[in-house]
């Protein structure tokens, strides 16, 4: 992040470390810079075969094709002063290659010459930064060998153009790469003659630079553009430029933490402010750019790619823009910081870079030629690449939304919009900032393109108010029912502030919207982690140790942090804490664990999470998806204006140096050569360094009065638990009992009242135990602090509707309570605890599956139980049975099932809510037939039992010659509720039973219901998925269950193709399915015959042959009934269901098969039921994995 002390703690405190010259070195002549141009070279060979090409090197390719003045050629540090210093040594390659990242150029007279401006950053080996800010500008070539040299270069390139080009086959101008010349094309004679000695004047870039521990850049903008404008301007300065540059050098110091600081420019007084260590890092970069540029939708995107760690590269013509850019992203992570490979502006030799298989942000120059598609990069999946000039972003496949994405945008978009800036940014800011100030209001308010205003000295309120956008903008916010009470508090501040600031008003502003935005990106981490430190796992061992073996260490509770959190949050908060910006936060905390070690970052951001808690005292609102806008905002603005209208330090006034007498010789257009003797050395002594000691040593003992106070919080800091502790005292009481009785009946209940009445087989009772469900929660290794096994104990309770029985239990141990708690405390007052527990009650009225669903990745014990019929020889039963569970999670696979064993405990990870069995057999042995009554699976943590009904034969040449049946589950009540509801209804919902499935022509098995009774099953089952679908989706139940159970769509349908249906012979079972294949042959043998009525009957037959093959072709022996629910769901899925229906009610084999008074042969009740399966039609239904296993269609 920048804002850092970069080089120096053992510096002198220094406004700057190094004034720097770099330019063409006349000595040594012209030298091509060989690694950009080889790199230009092989980026141009590779696009002739299709592979990836970073920058176009112009119309002919090779770097020494071009035209000379377009060539590439080595710049070189002309001097540097002081020559070194030993807090910050001059790295001369890393200051050369980024002042001038793209070498030398070559102007002549007609070219644009206008001064460039940017910034740098050189990153050491130890992550420590050093910021440079750098002015390019043209000075005329005076060298003589030089200019011949460039002749000479031209007669060459002329005569090789000549050769290789005639005729000549396209007419572009290489245009330089910011875009100077006003065409495209220019006629070959002006190609040719670029350049002549006789006619042109020749110019050259040079730069001057400064290197600075801290990033001030505004104010290292002013000081560089003041130095250009006194050798530009016809008057000489007021003094020789050494003094100014000696006076930045070793007089201005940097300014103290929380202080502002004056100091003399060339011209005029420059003022820089830094933060104080309880306010945001120093960030002097616009934050209004950046969202000009890309707009608040991009730049958050964006952020939410950074905080990731995707591959970042930004693009564009301007260097400044791609460091302001990537500035912006790193300084608004705080409290997190970027930790990985970080080149804002990649010079041209190091293009190779962005092959690296590892997260990075780097920025990429752009000629202004090539665009996007062209550009072709590696690894594209994992990259967001940003055309900043186009307003224009790529992002990675599989991003995640940023929580709160939408809240978190208007928040931004409102105080963008105070400051006349679009939320959807502006295209041409950086284009028309030149033209704004000479605009007046009224053309401001017609420019169709608006947004302008944000660069100008007018009044942007009233442009505001008048602007069509912005007020469209505001009606829409309004319609959202937030407050735009900001707009006219904006004008009422701004007219009434009698604070004089000593800066100008726009500078004041950009400081302004800067504070805002940051504050309110800020804002949302405070939100997210105001909890995080109960989290952090604090090492066991002193920390030499831990560090040494920090690899192989857990730092933070990532299972028990992620339960805790908003549902919305997850698919974004589960990889971020995965990231390695995450883990060194964590590693900071856990190393600076005194105040005074503490990083300021964290310090910063440790308060703010205090001041959080101190408001919420941890209520539940710090774990909800509400949005907490921030409110930190008007304080940070009154300390930025504060510290402008009471300037702290004025620097040393620039004086006259000792200097030889001819020394400082001014010569107009041209940056002297500067005297090093008065330059390499500074004054004796600092006095600034002796003037802050006596303050650090205050703010130290400042510091050290709240460690006490904030030693107090510790235990709960560190992830400790009161209700942890006390279950932890309680189990501990227990395991000191030496009699097993008064364990049992204390510690443990058994579940034995609850089957009295039961006679069927059935589980073993689950025993309620509060120390058992301690032992679970113990074991969940994911679980690494107090905190979190606690409340993991909480979520389980509350799953088992044991909550209350538990905390009853634990608070009947009266001595250890009084052991634990205060004479005062709240659980030691009876009448409050008592009421406390039966509140508590409430919570047992609603199914909770608060530990299922937080916990997916643990490992379960599942119990099973198959119950085989008693009456028809299941244990004369030889086949090898296996079951497959599956669940809203995930399924568990085929598990086989000893012969002979028909109760078993497995363990696998959490399959969520349990919806279907797939149960069958190998079909092996002499008597391969099994008739299972129904399956029972237990989740032996939770206690939660799912009952799936079964009631069919799995066998070959019995039922349906099914050898595998999917079977639809349902939760158990208590078991006392379902027995007693047993011998009076029906379960809620089961798999239907063997005999609706097929039809005999005994009289007694024939379907009973009538064509009424049909309709309103089909109504009501429909009805069901259509109430699904509109439900919040937190709220919806099994889809699986609407579709396949005792009640669904499948049972519904059955009845419809049952009623009417014809039995040909004395014992022998008719399926549906026998039904659909005769009408599946009748289709095929009318479109061979080609008898086709009409195309969309043809289709609609089509696909309906293609799916009753599908089916049939399936490896799976789930039997005819099995295959029909199979067509059903399928049907439901693409909505074909009402097709069929129209096609088989219109199929002469439904004449052969069904009697006259079937349903299916009545065009009115057809139409009716058609209509009724039409509503499924706007409804994207998504079948389960294992409904639809084996079938790809």
């Amino acid at each position: 992040m920048s804002g850092g002390s970069g080089g120096g703690s053992s510096a002198p405190g220094r406004f700057a470390d190094y004034f720097v010259i770099c330019g063409l070195d006349t000595e040594t002549g012209l030298e091509p810079d060989e690694l950009s141009a080889l790199c230009q070279y092989i980026q141009a060979s590779k696009t002739q075969d299709g592979a990836s090409r970073f920058i176009s090197s112009a119309t002919e390719g090779e770097n020494f094709e071009q035209t000379p003045l377009r060539r590439t050629f080595k710049s070189k540090v002309l001097a540097r002063y002081p020559e070194n210093v030993e807090w910050n040594p001059f790295d001369q390659d890393a200051v050369g290659m980024l002042c001038m990242p793209k070498g030398l150029a070559f102007k002549t007279q007609a070219d644009s010459r206008e001064p460039q401006f940017h910034s740098f950053i050189i990153t050491r080996e130890d992550g420590s930064r050093t910021f440079g800010f750098s002015l390019t500008f043209f000075e005329e070539v005076t060298s003589k060998q030089i200019c011949s040299a460039m002749q000479t270069l031209y007669h060459m390139h002329n005569a090789e153009y000549d050769i290789l080009h005639t005729p000549p086959t396209n007419d572009k101008d290489s245009c330089s790469s910011a875009g100077d010349c006003n065409g495209t094309s220019v006629s070959k004679l002006q190609r040719f003659n670029s350049y002549d000695i006789s006619r042109d004047t020749l110019y050259v870039s040079k730069c001057i630079c400064l290197i600075t521990p801290m990033s001030f850049m505004k104010a290292c903008r002013k000081v560089l553009e003041q130095l250009h404008q006194a050798v530009t301007s016809p008057q000489p300065p007021p003094l020789p430029l050494e003094s100014y540059i000696y006076n930045i050098l070793y007089e201005v110091p940097l300014p103290p933490a929380g202080r502002s600081l004056k100091f003399s420019g060339v011209y005029g007084p420059i003022v820089c402010q830094r933060p104080s260590t309880s306010e945001l890092p120093l960030f002097d970069f616009p934050v209004k750019e950046v969202f000009e540029l890309l707009g608040v939708e991009n730049v958050v995107q964006l952020f939410t790619c950074a905080l990731l760690e995707f591959q970042i590269l930004l693009y564009s013509q301007h260097y400044q823009r791609l460091m302001t850019v990537a500035e912006t992203i790193t300084a608004l992570m705080f409290p997190f910081q970027w930790q990985h490979v970080y080149v804002p502006i990649l010079p041209a030799s190091l293009l190779h870079f962005l092959d690296a298989p590892v997260p990075y942000l780097m920025g990429l120059h752009s000629n202004g030629l090539d665009d996007r598609s062209k550009l072709e990069l590696p690894q594209e999946a994992n990259l967001c690449f940003v055309d900043v000039d186009n307003h224009f972003i790529e992002l990675p496949e599989d991003l995640p939304q940023f929580p709160n994405k939408l809240e978190f945008i208007q928040e931004i978009s409102e105080i963008l919009m105070a400051f006349g800036i679009p939320p959807e940014g502006n295209l041409h800011c950086s284009e028309s900032a030149s033209k704004m100030k000479s605009l007046r209001a009224c053309d401001l308010v017609s420019d169709k393109r608006n947004g302008n205003i944000a660069g100008s000295p007018l009044n942007s309120y009233e442009l505001l108010k008048e602007n069509e956008t912005i007020a469209r903008l505001q009606a829409l916010v309004k319609r959202t029912g937030v407050s735009l009470e900001k707009l006219e508090v904006q004008e009422e501040t701004s007219s009434k502030k009698d604070v004089k600031i000593q800066c100008d008003e726009e500078e004041f502003k950009i400081y302004q919207l800067n504070i805002q935005i940051r504050e309110v990106f800020a804002n949302r981490f405070t939100q997210m982690f105001a909890d995080y430190e109960v989290f952090v796992i604090q090492p066991s061992q002193d920390k030499e140790s831990w560090f040494t073996n920090r690899e192989q260490m857990q730092n933070f509770d990532k299972a028990s942090f992620l339960s805790d959190q908003p549902e919305p949050y997850l698919p974004f908060l589960s990889r971020f804490l995965e990231t390695q910006m995450f883990a060194s936060f964590i590693d900071n905390k856990i190393m600076c664990h005194d105040e005074d070690d503490k990083d300021p970052v964290l310090r910063v951001f440790d308060s703010r999470v205090d001041k959080i808690r101190l408001l919420n005292v941890r209520t539940p609102t710090l774990r909800t998806s509400m949005y907490q806008k921030c409110t930190t905002i008007d304080e940070a603005e009154k300390s930025i204006e504060l510290r402008l209208a009471k300037i702290d330090h004025t620097a040393v006034h620039p004086h006259l140096l000792d200097m030889k007498i001819g020394q400082g010789k001014y010569e107009l257009g041209f940056f002297p050569k500067l005297q090093s003797d008065v330059l390499s050395t500074g004054p004796a002594s600092n006095k600034w360094t002796k003037r802050n000691a006596p303050a650090q040593w205050r703010r130290k003992d400042r510091q050290k009065q709240h460690t006490e106070h904030l030693r107090l919080d510790n235990d709960q800091r560190e992830g400790k638990s009161a209700l942890w502790s006390h279950l932890l005292h309680y189990l501990e009481n227990r395991q000191r009992k030496t009699t097993s009785g008064s364990f049992s009946t204390s510690g443990i209940l058994l579940d034995s009242e609850r089957r009295k009445s039961d006679t069927s087989p059935a589980m073993s009772p689950l025993r309620i135990s509060l120390i058992q469900d301690m032992r679970h929660i113990q074991n969940i290794s994911e679980i690494k602090t107090d905190v979190g096994k606690a409340r993991a104990w909480v979520r389980l309770s509350m799953e088992k509707k044991l909550l209350s029985r538990h905390l009853k239990q634990l608070l009947s141990d009266h001595e250890l309570t009084k052991k634990l708690y205060k004479r005062y405390a709240f659980l030691r007052c009876d009448d409050e605890k008592e009421q406390f527990l039966y509140h508590l009650l409430s919570f047992n009225a609603v199914d909770y599956f608060c530990f299922t669903n937080v916990f997916t990745t643990i490992l379960i014990p599942y119990h099973i139980l198959i119950v085989p019929s008693k009456k028809l020889g299941g244990s004369m039963f030889t086949a090898n049975p296996w079951i497959c569970i599956s669940g809203e999670l995930g399924e568990t696979g085929v598990l086989q099932i000893p012969r002979n064993i028909l109760e078993m405990t497995f363990e696998c990870q959490n399959l969520g809510k349990l919806t279907t069995v797939q149960i069958g057999h190998d079909n092996s042995g002499l008597y391969a037939k099994w008739l299972v009554e129904y399956v029972m699976v237990r989740n032996e943590i939770t206690g939660h039992t799912y009952k799936f009904p079964c009631g069919r034969w799995l066998g070959k040449g019995m039922d349906d010659g099914s050898l595998e049946r999917i079977l639809v589950g349902e939760l158990l009540t208590s078991h006392t509720e379902a027995d007693e509801r047993q011998c009076r209804t029906p379960p809620l919902q089961q798999s239907p039973s063997m005999i609706r499935r097929f039809v005999t022509i005994s009289p007694n098995n024939k379907p009973k219901l009538n064509t009424g009774q049909i309709q309103e099953a089909i109504g009501e089952a429909v009805n069901g998925i259509v109430k699904h679908f509109h439900k919040p989706e937190k709220e919806r139940g099994s889809l699986t269950l609407l579709l396949c159970g005792e009640s669904g769509l499948v049972s519904a349908l059955e009845q419809v193709f049952q009623h009417g249906f014809k039995s040909p012979r004395l014992f022998k079972n008719v399926f549906i399915w026998d039904f659909l294949e005769k009408a599946q042959t009748y289709y095929e043998t009318l479109e061979q015959n080609e008898m086709v009525p009409e195309e969309n009957w043809q289709t609609r037959a089509r696909n309906f042959c293609r799916f009753i093959t599908a089916i049939n072709n399936t490896p799976r022996n789930i039997g005819k009934d099995g295959k029909f629910q199979m067509l059903v769901c399928l049907g439901a899925r693409d909505h074909l269901l009402h097709h069929w229906i129209a096609l088989l009610a219109d199929c002469p084999i439904t004449a052969q098969m069904y009697e006259d008074v079937a349903l299916i042969k009545d065009h009115t009740l057809v139409n009716s039921l058609i209509r009724v399966l039409q509503t499924l039609q706007e409804f994207n239904i998504t079948l389960e994995a294992s409904l639809v296993k084996g079938i790809d269609i």
